[in-house]
């Protein structure tokens, strides 16, 4: 067994509770991965989501199908490229138009091209930078249009422990994921989750990666997503602003 196979929790398959009811979600790159099960983690308290797809539509499609069923609650896919403004304004005209109102906006799509320094091109660099902090302010202003004019709203951006530490050949991907904090909404940086984006890492990386972490072992893509369902209700209404750490311990 790899230790990406971690069994996934449960308690999100099916309605648990009433804290979004009424709610329209935005999760960008919610067809898959942490983005997923965000998805899934605001629908079990009553939300009704739009998943953000950037070109495998096949795959959203039986997404948003299998989570139709699972859920019996509406879900509609949403095609752009977040690195082009227009796009990001698109998108949340066309989640408005289908649910009428949005009330949360996870920025959760993200992407990597690692290289050192000396070795990454102009468009390795503005690559990452365009798509995990540009696309996040765009998609955000768009969003407190909307937002603003009804009075409320919650805005949260999944960033990454990298942000905070750094990490080699992944400067371009550190600085778009600390320049999310310059945003001042509710940040979420989870370390290394069981997702797709690790699955290219060898296994000797892999064992002086979890060394690092004092849990000892990948965080489970569910474990970031409760996170972001408790600061998308209201009760937490008050926090703002913050940086909320799903690492395991890793970095403190």
């Amino acid at each position: 067994m790899s230790v990406l196979d971690i069994t996934q929790d449960e308690n999100i398959t099916a309605r648990a509770g009433d804290k979004l009811r009424h709610r329209v979600a935005f999760v960008t790159g919610g067809t898959r991965g942490i983005g997923a099960a965000i998805c899934k983690s605001l629908a079990s308290q009553g939300a009704v989501l739009a998943a953000g797809y950037a070109g495998n539509e096949e795959a959203a499609r039986k997404f948003r199908d299998a989570f139709a069923s699972t859920y019996h609650t509406p879900v509609s896919i949403h095609r752009g490229n977040v690195a082009e403004p227009n796009d990001c304004r698109r998108t949340i005209d066309e989640v408005i138009a289908a649910h009428g109102r949005l009330d949360i906006l996870v920025n959760n799509a993200g992407i990597t091209v690692d290289k050192t320094v000396l070795k990454m091109s102009d468009d390795d660099w503005f690559k990452v930078l365009n798509v995990n902090l540009s696309g996040a302010f765009f998609l955000s202003q768009a969003a407190l249009r909307h937002m603003a004019e009804r009075g409320s709203g919650r805005i949260v951006n999944v960033s990454s422990v990298i942000g905070e530490t750094g990490n080699i050949g992944q400067a371009n991907y550190a600085a778009s994921k600390s320049g999310l904090f310059g945003l001042t909404v509710n940040t979420v940086t989870p370390g290394f989750i069981a997702t797709e984006m690790l699955e290219h890492i060898p296994p000797k990386v892999m064992e002086r990666l979890l060394a690092q972490i004092p849990l000892g072992r990948l965080g489970k893509p569910e474990e970031v997503a409760r996170v972001v369902h408790f600061l998308a209700a209201d009760a937490s209404s008050y926090v703002t602003g913050q940086i909320w750490g799903v690492n395991g311990g890793m970095d403190m």
